[in-house]
């Protein structure tokens, strides 16, 4: 008699011995992955500080350590999590929190002055960064500290554009299940409404809206919100079409429910999860538009930090002598707006019937 039994294999890699029953991947902690991370965690945190060599040669040496580091513990999470680990996101999800917490507390945290350049008299200007200095990221011109202005900019920064995605939400949201429950009449007015926005170039519309308006953080955040808000509409009402046919909405049309309990009590829910995964993306866009109009000088403005003012202090020779002016903004600027666009993905990719299909 034959040792090979016909089993069911769901994975359907055809017969396998009797006795070799599926088990489900045993969790471990990967010796290969410890091997990577802890030299490469040694390499990136040691290399800028004592390594005495030329800058570029530094760069290297620490990026080379970030790879080892992201290689090994990559390893290691799947080892212990499982397979669908996925260390990027947990990394951009780890940098939001700081950021965000960073820029919450701000107003308690031990921080050098920021704004207030009476009080940085005795200070040095154009510090280089240091992490066993009073200024670890450097300071500016006027000696204030980049550190403390990075986390008092982050707070202008997310509250202008959370603030816009906020607007757009729920204007954008309440005209785009209008459009897709009733159509007709209101689709094509809003269709119209929505295209209009959309033939301005964004630019533009923002420099425009920045010569009228004065530039604080509520007028700022409106005028974000005109970018925003067709690209919300159009999430709205794509979604409503897609809920609108589905049963349990068809039941509460049958029980003789009126189309506002509809529109409020089961479009509503539903519609929401997938805008507020791409408004995660579009956080991200206006993040970047708040920081242009700053740097332009249409934002933001001086002495109050702003990631785009922050930038605009690199202009000229600043750049070429002293580049941590531009480079300690502009990496937080990315790492944010990367996060940003990773987390806002993901959600999509979860919550949003449309991509759910894909």
């Amino acid at each position: 008699m034959s040792d090979i039994v016909e089993l069911p294999d769901p994975a359907g890699s055809g017969p396998r011995p009797a006795g070799d029953a599926r088990r489900p991947a045993t969790r471990h902690l990967s010796l290969p992955g410890l091997g990577l991370a802890v030299p490469g965690i040694a390499l990136a945190a040691l290399a800028p500080a004592v390594l005495p060599a030329p800058g570029w040669v530094v760069f290297l040496a620490f990026a080379a350590g970030l790879a080892l580091a992201y290689a090994g513990l990559a390893r290691l999470g799947r080892g212990v999590f499982g397979g669908s680990f996925d260390l990027m996101f947990w990394l951009c999800l780890a940098w939001l929190v700081v950021v965000v917490l960073a820029a919450i507390l701000a107003p308690v945290l031990p921080l050098g002055e920021y704004r207030d350049i009476a009080k940085t008299i005795d200070a040095p200007a154009m510090a280089p960064p240091s992490l066993f200095s009073e200024h670890p990221l450097g300071t500016n011109n006027f000696g204030l500290d980049l550190l403390a202005r990075i986390i008092h900019g982050a707070r202008a920064s997310l509250l202008v554009s959370i603030g816009a995605v906020a607007i757009g939400m729920v204007v954008g949201g309440g005209i785009g299940i209008l459009a897709g429950y009733f159509r007709r009449l209101t689709d094509t007015v809003t269709g119209v409404f929505t295209n209009s926005l959309l033939a301005v170039p964004p630019l533009i519309l923002l420099i425009a809206l920045g010569t009228v308006l004065e530039p604080n953080l509520r007028n700022i955040a409106i005028a974000l919100s005109l970018l925003a808000l067709p690209s919300m509409i159009r999430m709205a009402r794509a979604s409503t079409l897609t809920f609108a046919q589905r049963e349990f909405v068809l039941a509460a049309k049958a029980m003789g429910a009126s189309r506002w309990r509809v529109m409020g009590r089961e479009l509503l829910p539903n519609v929401l999860l997938p805008l507020a995964s791409y408004g995660m993306v579009i956080v991200s866009v206006l993040i970047v538009a708040e920081a242009s109009l700053s740097f332009l000088g249409l934002g933001i403005q001086p002495p109050d930090p702003s990631w785009g003012n922050m930038i605009a202090e690199g202009e000229g020779n600043a750049f070429q002598d002293y580049p941590h002016i531009v480079l300690v903004p502009g990496v937080t600027l990315f790492l944010t707006v990367f996060a940003f666009n990773l987390i806002g993905e993901k959600a999509r990719k979860r919550w949003d019937p449309r991509q759910a299909k894909l």
